[in-house]
């Protein structure tokens, strides 16, 4: 069982006009199903097209529509935690991150609810398990996500199908803990860094299908990336690796 108008999904959106009515239509038709739910999304000035304007539309004729205007972000990660900030403070008990322009599906969304109903603190989305599938990607975007994987388990001692997946879910208690957390990543590492720091958390992956035209991982992105990871690997040697304490809360 869900829980009735108590759940949210985050989404950062940068210039996703041309995306933004297939993104919407598929959105709502989950929460029309769902007969419950609100969508989170945030802008700020990386986008540089009329993707606030459509936001600010969507808002004003559809309540379940809420726009975070967040021009102070520096990086894509500043916007997530900026979508999860106002979904943790509006009070919703489940909070889903996905990424806009359809490259993940919102009709997976039940499939997050129902594994946090089930025990699971965290939901963690998964191209790589059965059901899962990664299409419109070439071979250097999939070669990115298989070894970032394959030397995150190795490095950091994790044992997931997929570390860099950005569709994922928690309960409120679990980002109100990651809320207050130094994260170090500043770009595409942010889901890995996450799925370690949550690694001792009750978790379950969900099958996931991922679409990715881009293939563009900027090499600032990937400086970060190696950054965090040896700073993360260095605690592990030195025998104090860190993780985000949650206490178990169950549903009631």
């Amino acid at each position: 069982m869900y829980y009735k108008n108590d759940w949210a999904v985050i989404i950062p959106m940068a210039n996703e006009a041309d995306d933004f009515a297939p993104l919407v239509e598929s959105l709502t038709k989950v929460l029309d199903k769902l007969e419950s739910g609100k969508v989170y999304l945030v802008v700020d000035n990386a986008s540089t097209d009329n993707t606030r304007t459509l936001c600010d539309a969507q808002a004003s004729k559809d309540t379940r529509y809420i726009t975070v205007w967040s021009p102070q972000n520096r990086n894509v990660v500043d916007a997530y935690l900026a979508g999860y900030r106002a979904a943790y403070d509006a009070g919703h008990q489940l909070i889903l991150e996905m990424d806009a322009g359809l490259s993940h599906d919102p009709r997976a969304i039940p499939m997050f609810l129902r594994v946090l109903n089930e025990g699971n603190e965290c939901a963690f989305g998964s191209r790589s398990i059965n059901g899962g599938s990664m299409a419109e990607s070439n071979f250097y975007r999939r070669m990115l996500s298989g070894v970032g994987t394959l030397v995150s388990n190795v490095l950091l001692g994790t044992t997931m199908w997929d570390m860099t997946s950005g569709f994922q879910g928690f309960h409120s208690y679990v980002v109100g803990e990651f809320l207050k957390y130094p994260l170090k990543s500043k770009a595409h590492f942010y889901q890995t860094e996450l799925r370690y720091l949550l690694r001792k958390t009750r978790y379950r992956e969900v099958p996931i299908h991922y679409r990715a035209p881009s293939a563009s991982v900027s090499k600032g992105a990937i400086s970060n990336s190696l950054d965090c990871l040896f700073y993360y690997v260095g605690r592990r040697i030195a025998g104090k690796p860190p993780h985000i304490e949650v206490e178990f809360k169950s549903l009631g």
